[in-house]
């Protein structure tokens, strides 16, 4: 048999499976070999969508588990956005990582995949990438692109690490990243939570973002920090928001650094900002 199937659910199915065989079978210190064995039975070629490593969990049982699948002969066929020499950046323990970085450079071909033209960055340039809308509207119109950016993936929970924690993503496939405003700005995150995001993903969608006035002045310094982070990072960003940018925090003593923040969002919506962008 053939098996394609996202890392991420992947690896939760692995999680449980090792939990049920200790149950079953105490004295079995380390179950991942008789465990890749049983799937080598079934599957000798095993296809990963989105492989990336972003907690210590999996990170400390990929390199028995992958050792364990060569062993049996399974091939394996990979997608990810990372070079196996930055998976697992800034993780914890991450010296313990490094021994099954150099098992997949050993045993597995690296190939870059690079497409003449991006039609990704062609659909952003004409489906638009900034919208006055709110609601139920928003939703729809993001919802599409979102669709176009990932040739219809479904949208998966996420995680980023940052400095031994993570930030939660609500959803995201191939590279795109949705986020509602309350999630990156009305929570305590700061300049290394943005820039981890902006290295994560290639095109950030950030869903209701509201007017900004002095009361809402901690949710505004936040914008204008996110916004810093993924423009130096050449992320692609698409908005739905209650207003065009340079009227969305005119008063406070914000207003004078949202401007500079209003004229970035208004540059990355050129086509030349679109198609300079990261597109890995």
């Amino acid at each position: 048999h053939k098996r394609r199937v996202h890392f991420h659910e992947f690896m939760l199915e692995m999680h449980a499976t090792m939990h049920n065989w200790r149950q079953k079978d105490g004295k079995l210190q380390d179950p991942l070999p008789k465990i890749a064995k049983k799937i080598a039975q079934d599957t000798w070629l095993l296809c990963f969508d989105e492989f990336q490593v972003d907690n210590i969990a999996d990170a400390m049982i990929l390199g028995r588990l992958f050792e364990a699948f060569f062993e049996e002969g399974v091939v394996v066929v990979a997608t990810s956005n990372t070079h196996p020499d930055n998976l697992y950046t800034g993780g914890l323990q991450r010296d313990r990582f490094l021994p099954f970085i150099d098992i997949l450079k050993t045993r597995i071909d690296i190939v870059k995949l690079e497409a003449q033209r991006d039609y990704r960055r062609d659909r952003l340039a004409d489906m638009g990438v900034y919208y006055t809308l709110l609601g139920v509207e928003a939703d729809a119109a993001l919802d599409q692109v979102f669709a176009a950016l990932t040739d219809d993936a479904v949208g998966e929970p996420d995680k980023v690490p940052v400095m031994g924690r993570v930030v939660r993503v609500p959803a995201a496939a191939k590279g795109v990243a949705r986020f509602p405003f309350a999630d990156l700005c009305e929570k305590p995150l700061g300049a290394p939570d943005y820039l981890a995001i902006a290295k994560a993903y290639h095109t950030i969608i950030l869903a209701n973002v509201p007017l900004l006035p002095p009361a809402k002045r901690n949710e505004a310094k936040r914008m204008v920090t996110l916004i810093d982070a993924l423009y130096e990072a050449k992320v692609n960003i698409v908005v739905s928001a209650a207003a065009e940018p340079d009227e969305l925090c005119t008063e406070g003593d914000t207003a004078t650094a949202f401007e500079r923040t209003a004229s970035r969002l208004i540059e990355m919506q050129s086509e030349d900002y679109i198609r300079a962008a990261r597109g890995d």
